[in-house]
């Protein structure tokens, strides 16, 4: 029993920063209306910057969490600037392959740059862990969930409290309207994609300490934030934080119970987005 609510718990920590990913695909989806292939791009631009601050710079992962949140903003803007706003208006597949091509380029960039070997930030207390009874919790994956749980709140907050927020709500909720009062649509488009790319850096953050930065850290992630936000349903920032939490304790719970479940965890998206497509069907027909 003890071990089943210990993977519960590891469940629990990791989906923190699944929905964090997740909450930038479905930003950029519900708002700018675009399938964004290249988003774990944008996380592992966080999790090299981490990298790199503090093999070089002695940088605390800490406080690259600002840093990283600011450049992938930047990035992100320049990205929908330049790229996504020209195809806004051009078939979706034109849009998905722009964004896919994006995201190899990005891989190829990165492997070129740094190679193919896994980079780990390895700051003190990365293995330190503290104990709750009879479980353990790693300070790293704690700090990490209630990171992310804070961020979602202050978006929450953003969203609902701000005149900026609600304008985003409203161009996600209409994108002709909004326009008729005076709300800049495009000014919108750019700010939602800038924060998708700012959640995504923080994460990047986050797993360069948990897991490890590498060229393709970021795609394994937009394959899951795909699986989440199809759980939850496109655009809908609501159901994020749930449908990440089934996809974090079914991976748990198949690593743990499962004979050779340590190969086939990262198999378990694919199930997730089957049924949730498959749910979707049967209550569409």
């Amino acid at each position: 029993m003890e071990l089943f609510a210990q993977t519960l718990l590891n469940g629990v920590l990791m989906a923190g920063v699944y929905a964090l990913v997740a909450t930038g695909l479905a930003l950029s989806l519900g708002v700018v209306g675009i399938v964004n292939f290249a988003h774990g791009e944008f996380l592992m631009l966080g999790a090299y910057l981490s990298y790199l601050l503090f093999a070089f710079r002695g940088v605390d992962p800490l406080l690259s969490l600002g840093l990283a949140f600011l450049a992938a903003f930047l990035v992100g803007a320049l990205t929908y600037h330049g790229l996504i706003r020209p195809v806004l208006k051009a078939p979706e597949l034109n849009q998905m392959l722009l964004t896919f091509g994006l995201s190899v380029f990005l891989q190829n960039l990165a492997l070129l740059l740094f190679g193919a070997d896994t980079r780990v930030v390895a700051p003190p207390y990365q293995a330190a862990t503290l104990a709750l009874g009879p479980f353990f919790l790693g300070a790293v994956p704690l700090g990490a969930f209630l990171l992310s749980l804070a961020l979602l709140l202050l978006l929450q907050a953003f969203l609902t409290r701000s005149r900026l927020g609600l304008a985003v709500r409203a161009v996600a909720q209409n994108r002709v309207a909004p326009g008729l009062l005076g709300i800049e649509a495009e000014a919108v488009y750019l700010l939602a994609f800038g924060l998708s790319a700012a959640l995504a850096g923080v994460a990047g953050v986050m797993l360069s300490v948990m897991l490890y930065a590498s060229p393709t850290v970021g795609f394994l992630f937009t394959l899951k934030s795909f699986a989440i936000v199809a759980l939850a349903g496109l655009g809908n920032l609501k159901g994020v934080i749930p449908a990440a939490l089934v996809l974090a304790l079914a991976e748990a719970l198949v690593s743990t119970y499962v004979p050779g479940g340590g190969g086939l965890v990262e198999a378990v998206f694919f199930l997730v987005l089957f049924l949730a497509l498959v749910g979707r069907a049967w209550r569409a027909a």
